[in-house]
This record gives C-alpha cells, structure tokens and sequence, in this order.
C-alpha cells in the first residue's frame, strides 16, 4: 500500500512534470476515457455503431423496393 509520503511525492512529481495549468485537462481526458470504458462495458452503443445500424436498416430497405 502507498503511504503519505510516497502519495505527497507521486503529487509532487505530477506537478513538475505537467504544470499546474495542464492537470486538469489531463483529468479531463482520464475522466472521458473511464466514462466511455464503462459505457462499453454496459452494452451502450456508440456513434459509429448507431451509424451502422442505420446504414444497415436502410440500404434493407432500398432492397426491398
């Protein structure tokens, strides 16, 4: 486990490695990325396979026709 010290360091070196002004974009992407690992995980659908749905159902239809 990771005690104070070795927490107060791993801050301190993010710091110096990114700048202040950086982090929180940082956060940003990390934050964007577990929201859409989650939803990949929960079965939900992204735009490109909506997209391919829909290219699906229609190019059906003008079969149909």
């Amino acid at each position: 486990m990771l005690g104070g010290s070795e927490i107060i360091f791993i801050v301190i070196l993010v710091l110096l490695l990114f700048g202040g002004k950086k982090i929180p974009e940082l956060m940003k992407g990390v934050g964007k990325g577990v929201k859409s690992f989650k939803d990949g995980m929960n079965g939900v659908p992204d735009d490109n396979e909506k997209t391919k749905e829909e290219t699906s159902k229609n190019s059906d239809e003008i079969r149909d026709k």
